[in-house]
């Protein structure tokens, strides 16, 4: 009887074990079933093909490669191509590249998705038409910009005047130019109306002309102080003699005769060369005893009760006087 039972329930538990097993596998591939289903994974690994790798391979190895070379460009650009023109122009260049480099990798990232790339054209062509149109200020500085680059008018650094505005260049960019002023204030200045109007470099050049220009007294000897006017430049250290100054007479005015010279310098002793010259010619006045001629006035004060008494007798006189003329055409009639 025992071992009747023990048999029993032994193949018991084997039927409970194999029938425990076949649900666990049935259970597992029904799970694997729903989340295969679930997440496309069939689709997911038919994507990944040898051909589609190896073209995502490509994708990036062209991305890296189009990467160094823009790299090895700029590097270029810094150390070899841009260093013998203007800074503005080198920052321009440089952001110019950079712009293009950026543009030509999103179009080919845009390309690698099948996106058609002739609507994204047209659509940025209509998306600039509107712009252009809502912005025509700024397009007419953007033009303009591009011509004060090209005609290198000034560089950073200058000292310039467009209409009331002088002042130092700080910056030069497509939509305006950027100085400070003398008093340390920043002035910002459209391209359109550098373009418009009219431009002065003072730093263009470097070598600058100054004219002084002083009253000589008429009774002088013209030809001792023209001679005398002529050495001053020589007395001057800044003055350079190579142009030759130049001194002359200029016109006849109210306090005397105009005398006027020309000293050529280098645009960095303006300072220097105006006390120095005006220094010379004070000694020189001195040193030979005449003054330059300046506009005198005379003010009278006087006492307006005095003068009415003055003027009392005379007005009394001039009174009876026509009093007597007026009796004598009377008794005439």
């Amino acid at each position: 009887m025992n071992e009747e039972t023990g048999t029993a329930v032994a193949e018991t538990v084997q039927q409970a074990a194999q029938v425990t097993v076949e649900t666990v596998a049935e259970v597992t591939q029904g799970v694997a079933k729903e989340t295969r289903t679930l997440l496309h994974i069939d689709d997911l690994l038919g994507y990944f093909t040898w051909a589609n790798v190896m073209h995502v391979a490509t994708s990036v190895l062209a991305l890296l490669i189009f990467y160094v070379i823009y790299r090895l460009i700029k590097r270029f650009l810094k150390k070899r191509a841009l260093v013998k023109v203007q800074p503005h122009t080198a920052v321009l260049v440089s952001k110019t590249v950079s712009y293009v480099f950026w543009a030509l990798m999103v179009m080919y990232v845009l390309s690698l998705f099948g996106i058609n790339l002739q609507a994204v054209w047209g659509a940025a062509g209509v998306a600039g038409l509107a712009i252009g149109f809502a912005a025509q200020t700024s397009v007419s500085n953007i033009i303009s910009g591009i011509f004060v680059l090209s005609e290198k008018a000034m560089k950073i650094g200058d000292y310039i005047s467009v209409g009331d505005v002088n002042g130092v260049v700080d910056s030069v960019d497509l939509l305006s130019v950027r100085v400070h002023t003398l008093d340390n204030q920043m002035v910002r200045i459209p391209n359109s109306a550098i373009i418009n109007g009219m431009l002065v470099n003072y730093n263009y050049f470097d070598k600058r002309r100054l004219v002084f220009s002083f009253p000589v007294p008429y009774e002088v000897n013209m030809d001792e102080i023209l001679a005398l006017v002529s050495a001053v430049p020589a007395s001057c250290p800044s003055v350079l003699q190579d142009p030759a100054p130049a001194a002359f007479y200029d016109g006849f005015g109210d306090d005397g005769i105009t005398m006027k010279l020309a000293v050529w310098f280098n645009r960095a002793d303006f300072i220097k060369v105006k006390n120095e010259v005006y220094i010379a010619i004070m000694k020189l006045c001195r040193a030979h005893g005449f003054e330059i001629p300046f506009t005198h006035l005379d003010v009278n004060f006087y006492d307006a009760a005095k003068s009415a008494a003055a003027k009392a007798p005379a007005a009394k006189k001039a009174a009876a006087t026509r009093t007597t003329r007026r009796r004598k055409t009377e008794s005439a009639d």
